[in-house]
């Protein structure tokens, strides 16, 4: 693991992967605890703000696509839309589909981006399996 090369990288990178890692591990606690607890509304609360900053923080990083935005970046409106979904299936209490919303924002909008970061030649390889 190399963290010279992710210290050196722009801020919009460091925040970004700083915000992914943290909504990351509240993601994992808030799935393995029990439901409808205040704690569980809490890290949920922070979860989603976490998702949200990491999909605002992503909207400054370019360069993979030259000065355009790559295909990756397709996963900002999927989080925002999940983040939508989510507060709104609870807010009608309809909690399957609260439940749905959470995972997908989990999985769709974060995991899978966040492997992606791990392909050959992008910043995280270069971090823990490359540089």
């Amino acid at each position: 693991m190399n963290l010279d090369i992710f210290f050196s990288a722009k801020p919009a990178i460091i925040a970004h992967t700083a915000f992914a890692f943290l909504a990351l591990g509240l993601g994992i606690a808030m799935l393995m605890r029990k439901k409808g607890t205040p704690s569980h509304k809490v890290i949920g609360r922070i979860f989603v703000l976490a998702m949200a900053l990491a999909a605002i923080t992503s909207l400054f990083i370019k360069g993979l696509n030259g000065d355009n935005y790559s295909f990756i970046h397709l996963f900002v409106p999927l989080t925002f839309y999940a983040i939508w979904e989510l507060f709104y299936y609870v807010r009608k209490g309809n909690i399957k589909k609260h439940e749905k919303a959470v995972k997908g924002l989990f999985f769709g909008a974060l995991l899978i981006p966040g492997l992606l970061s791990f392909l050959p030649g992008r910043l995280m390889w270069n971090v823990f399996l490359g540089g």
